[in-house]
Parts: C-alpha cells; sequence; structure tokens
C-alpha cells in the first residue's frame, strides 16, 4: 500500500475533527487527548492513571460516541468474576424440552472497553482481560472467539488509594500500548470545568468517524517510513533503560532495576508513525520518538529500591535517557 499526499490529509482531518468534538465534553487535556488518539490510530491498549474526578471515564465515553463505536463499560471491584467480564455459556431449553449449551458474550465483546478501576479486581479476574487485550480473542471452554474489531481495552486507575487494590503485575503492564497520567486543571480549566457541568446540558456530539476508517487509518500509518538511524535511536532508548547493557545509561544503572521488553520499542516506532502524520510529516523525526517514548516507556521499566527512596520517577529517568543518547 503506497500512502499519498490525501492519505495522509485525511488522518490529519480525521483527527482534528475527533479532537474538536471530544472538547465540546472535556475542558483542557488536549495533550492526554493526543496521546489517547495517537494510541487508539495504532490499535493499542491505553492505561489511564490519576485521581478521582478528573474526567478520565468522560473521555473514553464521549471518543466512543464520536468514533460511533460499540462501548462498555466494567467497573472492577474485589467480588467481580472473570465471567462477568468475557462471558459464560449458559442452558437454553427448546420446545421439546432439550436443553443445550449458548454463550452468552460479556461486555468485552465491544469496540471500546472502559475496564474502571481496574487494580481493583483480584489477579485471576485481570488475567482475564490479557488474551482480549493481546491476542483479541476470547477463550471459553474449548472454543475461541473473535472480538470485533478495532478493538481497544482503555482502564483507568486511582494512584492515590491503594488499600483493596491489587497492583497489576509486570506482564499486564506491558500489554498497554501507554500509560498516561491525567495532570489535574489549573485555575482556569477547574473554573470552565464546573461552569460546563453545572449550568448547562452537554453539548449533543457529532459522529464524525467509524470502525471501518479507524482500520484504513492503522493500515495508512503503518506504511510511513522510518530512517534507519532514527529507528535504531529509537532502538537505543529502549536498550538504555536496561542497566546491564552495554547501552544502559549511567541513571539506568544506578536507579534501575528491571529495563523495558522489546514491546517498548515496537511502542515507540509504531506510535511515532501516527504522531508524525499528525503533525503534517511524511517520515518518524527524532523529535516524534522522543515525544512517545514517555507514555510508551513510564510503565515498562522497573525502579529499583534506591530509586524509589530518592523519589525518583520513571519519567526523570527517561528525560535523562534521551539527553545521554546521540543521534
Amino acid at each position: 500500500m503506497e500512502v499519498n499526499e490525501k492519505d495522509i490529509q485525511n488522518v490529519i482531518d480525521t483527527a482534528g475533527r475527533i479532537e474538536k468534538e471530544v472538547a465540546k465534553h472535556m475542558v483542557g487535556q488536549r495533550d492526554l487527548i493526543r496521546q489517547v488518539l495517537i494510541s487508539i490510530f495504532a490499535g493499542g491498549n491505553v492505561l489511564l492513571e490519576g485521581v478521582p474526578g478528573l474526567g478520565k471515564t468522560r473521555l473514553v465515553k464521549t471518543l466512543g460516541k464520536v468514533m460511533d463505536l460499540q462501548f462498555s463499560r466494567i467497573q472492577f471491584t474485589p467480588d467481580l468474576m472473570p465471567a462477568d467480564v468475557v462471558g459464560t455459556n449458559i442452558i437454553t431449553k427448546s420446545d421439546d424440552k432439550g436443553g443445550s449449551f449458548k454463550f452468552q458474550p460479556g461486555p468485552i465483546f465491544s469496540n471500546i472497553v472502559l475496564a474502571d478501576e481496574i487494580n481493583r479486581a483480584t489477579p485471576k479476574t485481570q488475567s482475564a482481560l490479557l488474551e482480549a487485550m493481546q491476542e483479541k480473542t476470547v477463550t471459553v471452554g474449548n472454543t475461541t472467539y473473535t472480538l470485533p474489531q478495532p478493538f481497544f481495552v482503555l482502564a483507568t486507575q486511582n494512584p492515590i488509594e491503594m488499600e483493596g487494590t491489587y497492583p497489576l503485575p509486570e506482564a499486564q503492564m506491558d500489554r498497554f500500548l501507554f500509560k498516561l497520567n491525567v495532570p489535574f486543571p489549573s485555575l482556569k480549566e477547574l473554573v470552565d470545568i464546573v461552569s460546563m457541568t453545572t449550568s448547562k446540558e452537554d453539548e449533543h456530539l457529532e459522529r464524525v468517524t467509524t470502525a471501518e476508517e479507524i482500520l484504513a487509518i492503522r493500515q495508512i500509518t503503518r506504511e510511513i517510513p522510518i530512517a534507519k538511524p532514527v529507528l535504531e535511536y529509537a532502538v537505543k532508548l529502549v536498550l538504555a533503560t536496561h542497566p546491564e547493557s552495554e547501552y544502559g545509561a549511567e541513571i539506568a544503572k544506578k536507579y534501575v532495576r528491571f529495563g523495558s521488553s522489546p514491546r517498548g520499542a515496537q511502542a515507540i516506532v509504531s506510535t511515532a508513525k501516527i504522531r508524525a502524520v499528525l503533525e503534517g510529516r511524511y517520515n518518524v523525526a527524532f523529535e516524534d520518538i522522543n515525544y512517545v517514548a514517555y507514555p510508551a516507556l513510564r510503565h515498562r521499566f522497573f525502579l529499583n529500591f534506591e530509586g524509589m527512596s530518592e523519589g525518583i520517577t520513571t519519567d526523570s529517568v527517561i528525560t535523562e535517557i534521551i539527553n545521554s543518547i546521540e543521534r
């Protein structure tokens, strides 16, 4: 598939219309909306982390309406069972009084699945999402069912309330393409939020795209070229998070316990292509790699005890790594 100027412009126009419609229901958070959009165009899952009341759930529901995608919301609680997520076989009776098993799909069978407060569910229930997030399929009994396309899990978690929660294991964290930190609004934004939510009804949202168009955008952006030096730079960013690697950065050797998996490099390259398109470029630049490095890597490497005790953040480590690598 050869990408032309018309294809690029269509992607830019579609993204602009989506962002304009989402802005009707969201105050500020433009960078957050752009990063969620990049992840959706790449076909990846997103973990949104922030204190309650910042509009995480509102953002996901709004995107579902604007993109004309089937949306479902799962409120994760400690008593939630895997069957409540993926579905189960139920017995149905026919006219001849015989019975047969029929699969009743769970809420996972949607285009956009909002996993609200994902860290409140037990590891057994969290693991029910693993196959869906990675393989886009669900296995119940001996039967494997294919999920509708496009399919995304957008999960939220609260970083400050740790009682009664089950932190996500590394294997599941790695299946999120991006981890996005939802910032607290400024004074002006908070005033606008309060005004919007207490004085008038929500504005009507226009549906500006379809599932087929999103899948087409995914195909277009995959064809965006990336020069070898830029690709090697992206890979070096990942290797620099490994303290034992010959490319390991000094800050990683001091503060990092485990480095990023190869999925980190895949996430950086695939999303940098989309970012390049949205910026109106026909190939990936170093600045695109730097832009997506933070959401793609911040949840994929883990600090040691010294790093945590000194209050080092993964974002500060990424900044040091970016500044230390020669282009």
